[in-house]
């Protein structure tokens, strides 16, 4: 083991928020930061063509590779769990979806911590905090207006190419009440639209190209790749005089990192603060395998308690989506196009002369938003669709014409964990989502499942003659569909609320035992240390969490600077 270096800064993790910080608080030349990623750079030719997903997902040199413990919610089936390990984190694999959610996730989050600040606006129409942040980030392809930012790291551009298929599947929605609207992230998300990504000039625009290569040459900046962090170091019994929420009466301060380089031990020190970003799994895991956590757990494996803090890897909150695939006929979709060799080169030479065509699609690209039940404020569904099918991520497409219309819940009222697998701190952590765990959830998935249905047998798709692979027609009951969305169901790759903001009382204690830290994201009774990722979340957004996820970046980093 030796001491490697002190810094005013260490954040772990340099995915979204990792990145985001590292750019603001370099940005001050006193400042001396440290950036630590256990992945390697992102450089490889998969990671920028949008369509790469399909390569980077699912592949060790990018991708944790996670795997769920079996969930009774999903017939017993463990899955895989993708988080991103690379420069970047997940937003150098993801879907690329522009998505903030709705205004009514963020009088959630108000309720929550009671901080107003979180508010999308106020009752008279007023831009609040919320929504200005966004706009601030944004570079939107259109130009600034009401509802959009210009200027911003963030590039958000609109899809560069179209299905008809697709085009039919939103006339059919159109009359379940699904209306074509122009785009999301006004508010509320009600209709259905073309969704809109985090790309420039038809490339992948990570959250790395936003915020961390710009600045990546700036003398007091380190960035350390292929580093993984082992313990945080922390000086105990310090109490901190300042009685503010999480600071009261701090135990312990978090002074550094234990890291593994290059094949050696090394240890940083942090004079100011250590910031985990290490995401929904990696931050939890690494609190308890340093002792913060839920003490029953930690002494069950061996590792010395230094702060109770129950809530610690519990609050796992996730989209289920339930992939339903049809087969369809006389429609151009990627299944038939990369079945043909002359139609697949086309894709590419397409690709690498004009930036556009298939190879620039996320994932999925239409979205649509509708209610369960017609009583709700707001939507609580949400619709994936793409024009193609398969089995499974990193599996071969499969060989007919297809389309794969997803279904989530929005609002899941399950709840999983995140939990170490022993003191080993390179142990991957057991990871437990508890889907359809709630009577709620068992009703909503079958809804949608009976949505998607209607939609499907809509007259605008007739011409396509769709025929139903899975769940497949024979399942009519709503036993039948409940057990469908249990063998159907995956993860849409939402992890968060693992390390979840909370409220605090007036003599600073938290309101909930899953509380880990306040407003500005500091870990209760642990000084110096936050943590700036998808496990703040105290509940999870209507949507994509990339997004929101950089809200809570910038405003953890503006805190940190006041």
């Amino acid at each position: 083991m030796r001491f490697a270096a002190e810094f005013d800064f260490v954040i772990v993790g340099a995915g979204s928020a990792g990145c985001l910080l590292a750019n603001r608080l370099s940005a001050n030349p006193d400042h001396r930061v440290l950036l630590v990623e256990a992945g390697g750079k992102d450089d490889w030719f998969w990671i920028k063509v949008p369509v790469g997903y399909l390569y980077t997902i699912a592949n060790p040199r990018t991708d944790w590779c996670f795997a769920t413990e079996p969930d009774p919610g999903l017939a017993g089936r463990s899955i895989h769990y993708a988080r991103g390990r690379v420069i970047g984190g997940s937003s150098s694999i993801n879907a690329m979806i522009h998505m903030r959610g709705q205004a009514s996730d963020y009088e959630l989050w108000a309720r929550a911590t009671g901080d107003e600040r979180w508010l999308w606006g106020g009752a008279d129409g007023s831009v609040g905090e919320t929504l200005a942040i966004y706009k601030e980030l944004e570079d939107y392809f259109g130009g600034a207006d009401d509802w959009h930012g210009a200027g911003g790291e963030i590039a958000v551009e609109r899809p560069r190419v179209r299905w008809k298929i697709l085009d039919a599947w939103q006339d059919a929605a159109a009359e379940l009440g699904i209306a074509p609207i122009d785009e999301f992230n006004r508010g509320s998300n009600d209709g259905s639209a073309y969704f809109h990504v985090n790309q420039r000039r038809g490339r992948r625009w990570s959250m790395a190209d936003s915020f961390l290569h710009p600045v990546s040459q700036r003398p007091n900046l380190t960035i350390y790749t292929n580093t993984q962090a082992l313990h945080l170091l922390m000086d105990g019994q310090v109490h901190d005089g300042q009685r503010r929420g999480a600071w009261t009466a701090a135990q312990h301060r978090a002074t550094g990192v234990r890291l593994r380089r290059g094949g050696q031990i090394v240890d940083v020190q942090a004079r100011r603060e250590v910031i985990l970003s290490a995401g929904a799994i990696g931050s939890p895991q690494l609190m308890q395998a340093s002792g913060l956590g839920p003490a029953g757990l930690l002494t069950q494996h061996q590792v010395p308690v230094a702060v109770d803090l129950p809530g610690v890897g519990e609050n796992l909150q996730d989209h289920l989506q339930l992939r339903t695939v049809y087969r369809v006929r006389g429609a151009r979709t990627v299944n038939t196009l990369y079945r043909n060799w002359i139609t697949r080169a086309g894709m590419g030479l397409q690709y690498l002369l004009f930036r556009s065509g298939p190879l620039t699609m996320p994932p999925s690209t239409l979205g649509a938003f509708a209610r369960s039940d017609p009583a709700l404020s707001s939507p609580d569904l949400e619709w994936h669709v793409q024009p193609l099918s398969l089995a499974k991520f990193g599996e071969p497409l499969h060989p007919f014409g297809a389309i794969t219309p997803s279904v989530c819940n929005l609002r899941p009222t399950s709840r999983g964990h995140v939990r170490i697998a022993g003191p080993d701190p390179l142990t991957s952590p057991k990871i437990s989502c508890n889907y359809l765990s709630t009577d709620a959830d068992r009703r909503i998935a079958v809804r949608g499942l009976r949505m998607t249905r209607r939609i499907m047998a809509a007259q605008p798709l007739a011409r396509y003659r769709p025929e139903e692979v899975l769940p497949g027609p024979r399942l009519e009951s709503d036993e039948d569909l409940e057990q469908a969305a249990r063998e159907l169901g995956t993860t849409i790759f939402h992890p968060v609320g693992t390390c979840a903001m909370g409220a605090f009382d007036a003599r600073g204690l938290p309101r909930s035992a899953a509380t880990v830290l306040d407003t500005d994201c500091r870990v209760y009774r642990v000084a110096g240390l936050r943590v700036v990722d998808a496990s703040a979340m105290p509940t999870i957004t209507s949507g994509n969490t990339n997004a929101p996820v950089m809200l809570i970046a910038e405003r953890a980093a503006r805190a940190i600077l006041n």
